[in-house]
C-alpha cells in the first residue's frame, strides 16, 4: 500500500483501491514524515496533509496510515464519540506525536483506549548507546523502553509507547504482541527489506444505531 516504496506503482494503486473498498471512506492518506503533527481528517486535503496523525469526530470517516516497523497506534474514547491513528517511530514517539495526538482529541486522555499495532520487536530493534541517551536524555524515565540482549542496545518501542500512554492518563492500552521483523508471513519490515511494502491500519466510528 505505500505509494513511496520501490513496489509496482500500479499495483500500488490497485492494492489501494481494494483496499478503499473496504471503508465506509476514503483512508485518508497522509504524507508521514516521521514528526508529530496531527490533523482533523474532516478537513484533510491533498494540499495539506504532511503528518503523522489524524483524528476525528464523524461518524463513517476513516483516519488511517501506514507503517512498516514504526507502531500503528489507533485510539477512541469510551462514549464512542472521536477516534485516531497515529504513526509511532522512534521520532514520532521522542517528538511527542502520541502526546500531540491526545491533546487534539476533544476528550479527556483518561478517557480513552489504545491499540498497539505490529511493530519490530525489541530482539530484532539494535539501536546503540548514542540512540539511548538520546532519548533519555528528553524522557529520563523511560529506562524500560531499553533492553541489553548479548552487549547490545535494543529499543522496544511498544515498551515506549505504552509508557507514554499510560502517563498520560490512559488505562486500556492493548495490543503491542507483534514483531514485523521476526514475523515475515504476515508483516512487511523495513529493517528486514528496505524495498519492502507499507501496511495500513486503520479506525473509524461507526454511527449511531437506534439500540
Amino acid at each position: 500500500l505505500g505509494a513511496a516504496t520501490a513496489d509496482d506503482p500500479a499495483r500500488v494503486a490497485e492494492n489501494r483501491a481494494r483496499f478503499g473498498a473496504w471503508l465506509p471512506s476514503g483512508p485518508g492518506w497522509l504524507q508521514q514524515v516521521h514528526g508529530a503533527r496531527v490533523v482533523r481528517r474532516e478537513v484533510l486535503s491533498a494540499q495539506d496533509n504532511e503528518a503523522d496523525a489524524a483524528w476525528c469526530a464523524t461518524p463513517g470517516v476513516a483516519c488511517t496510515i501506514l507503517t512498516a516497523d514504526c507502531l500503528p497506534v489507533l485510539l477512541c474514547d469510551a462514549d464512542a464519540q472521536v477516534v485516531a491513528a497515529a504513526h509511532a517511530g522512534w521520532r514520532g514517539l521522542l517528538a511527542g506525536v502520541l502526546e500531540n495526538t491526545m491533546a487534539a482529541m476533544p476528550v479527556e486522555p483518561r478517557s480513552l483506549m489504545a491499540w498497539i499495532g505490529p511493530g519490530i520487536g525489541v530482539g530484532a530493534y539494535e539501536v546503540g548507546t548514542a540512540f539511548r541517551e538520546q532519548f533519555l536524555a528528553q524522557l529520563p524515565w523511560l529506562k524500560e523502553g531499553f533492553e541489553t540482549i548479548d552487549g547490545k542496545v535494543h529499543a522496544d518501542l511498544a515498551v515506549i509507547a505504552r509508557a507514554l500512554l499510560t502517563r498520560a492518563g490512559l488505562k486500556a492500552v492493548h495490543g503491542g504482541n507483534f514483531c514485523t521483523y521476526t514475523d515475515s508471513q504476515r508483516f512487511y519490515s523495513h529493517r528486514r527489506n528496505p524495498d519492502g511494502g507499507r501496511m495500513a491500519s486503520t479506525i473509524w466510528l461507526q454511527g449511531k444505531t437506534a439500540n
